[in-house]
């Protein structure tokens, strides 16, 4: 019996020792595999058209420990390196050997491709990216005017120590500007794959590349440029303003700072804008005023004919923003008036892009189809109406009903 007892004691010891050695091999790989310092933390991708039908892939790292090496008011330094390669899966696996650590893309904020590539078509790209688990569909897309590895190079933030800070952030003003959109590569990817809307990018270039003789009088004016085109000078050498249409996975045009601000009203992704419409008292002059959005915009699409016709009717309240010692904008009658300015300049300008969009680009990029939608009864009718290709055959009917009030903090007495 003793002997009994005696050799289970040991089989047990045995196998206690057998599982604290599996258990410490276990944990100490996955520590050394894991370890950060093992890890190079991508922040960037640019990726251009390179020789020979490759692709240049440009990566951006941010180094962190040396910034705090050197003191906190310091801005963090970034390290870049660009590699050829034939695919992008490729270009991922070189850049790894040459680190010497494996890339890792949860921290990736911003995906960049160049105009040139853009028009020939980004799917392949695309479809890797969102495959790559670590790859957040956050990270927003931007087409560059410019090569995407100079448009890097230029990116310099003046307020933030951390590049990535900036990069994560700097769509956050679409929202009171409406000069760029807020577009992420997973909305990209589900407009890729979608049969009722096409996919759209910002639109980046360089803030160093300017129109000769160029002025700006008013607001409007600023309205109507597109990035590479502002009157901005700064120590950031790249700029976003606009919208990179595509249509499926090809570039097919850009919008500018007044178009863009229209498709982000359409689609309800703005909360307050800034315009200059024509003064109903004096031709020659512009009157600047804050619109606000009443509630979402009213989409109905009938596709009854071959040719859907589209309404799109939208309110807004809007408060003088520019005052002259001559101003009546207490005025009732005179603020009346300029509510009904308002309405036709904003009908045209939305007249005008949503036939842009239509006639020009031949892309639903405002998502119309998911109004369309509803009038089918199966999934296969409605592709049989083959709406994307359908949608260059749209006629469009605009409604705005404004109501400006005025802002002066000074009342007549």
């Amino acid at each position: 019996m003793k002997g009994g007892v005696i050799l289970n004691k040991i089989a047990q010891n045995l196998f206690i020792f057998i599982l604290v050695i599996v258990f410490i091999m276990a944990f100490s790989s996955s520590y050394l595999s894991l370890s950060i310092d093992n890890l190079a933390y991508v922040l960037v991708i640019g990726i251009d058209k390179g020789k020979d039908n490759n692709l240049e892939v440009s990566f951006q790292f941010s180094t962190a420990s040396k910034a705090s090496e050197s003191g906190s008011s310091q801005k963090s330094p970034t390290v870049m390196d660009t590699v050829e390669a034939p695919s992008l899966s490729t270009a991922i696996n070189l850049m790894d050997s040459y680190m010497g650590k494996e890339l890792n893309m949860s921290h990736c904020k911003v995906i960049i491709f160049s105009e040139e590539l853009a028009e020939e078509g980004i799917s392949e790209e695309i479809y890797t990216l969102i495959n790559d688990s670590q790859v957040r569909p956050s990270a927003n897309i931007v087409v560059s005017k410019c090569n995407a590895k100079l448009y890097m190079e230029q990116t310099s933030p003046e307020l933030e120590n951390l590049i990535s800070k900036y990069y994560e952030i700097f769509t956050n003003s679409s929202k009171y500007t409406g000069f760029k959109p807020n577009a992420t590569i997973g909305d990209f990817f589900n407009a890729i794959i979608c049969k009722t809307c096409e996919p759209v990018a910002i639109l980046g270039g360089l803030s160093t590349e300017k129109p000769e003789n160029q002025t700006s009088n008013h607001i409007q004016e600023n309205y109507n440029v597109k990035s590479n085109q502002t009157p901005i000078e700064g120590e950031n050498g790249s700029e976003n303003i606009g919208i990179a249409a595509f249509k499926d996975d090809k570039l097919i045009g850009e919008l500018c700072a007044l178009e863009t601000t229209t498709f982000l009203a359409i689609t309800n992704k703005i909360d307050r804008f800034l315009i200059s419409v024509p003064d109903p008292d004096d031709v020659n002059s512009y009157i600047d005023i804050y619109l606000y959005p009443k509630g979402s915009t009213s989409i109905d699409v009938d596709t009854s004919s071959a040719s859907p016709f589209i309404k799109v009717k939208a309110g807004f309240t809007g408060k003088i923003y520019s005052m002259s010692n001559n101003s009546q904008y207490l005025d009732p009658e005179i603020l009346k008036n300029l509510s009904e300015t308002c309405n036709k300049y904003l009908e045209s300008v939305f007249t005008d892009y949503l036939y842009k969009t239509s006639k020009d680009f031949k892309s639903d990029i405002n998502g119309f189809g998911k109004y369309a939608l509803n009038n089918f009864f199966t999934t296969q009718d409605f592709n049989d109406y083959n709406w994307l290709n359908n949608y260059q055959n749209a006629f469009f009917e605009v409604q705005i009903d404004t109501s400006i009030k005025s802002s002066m903090l000074i009342t007549e007495t």
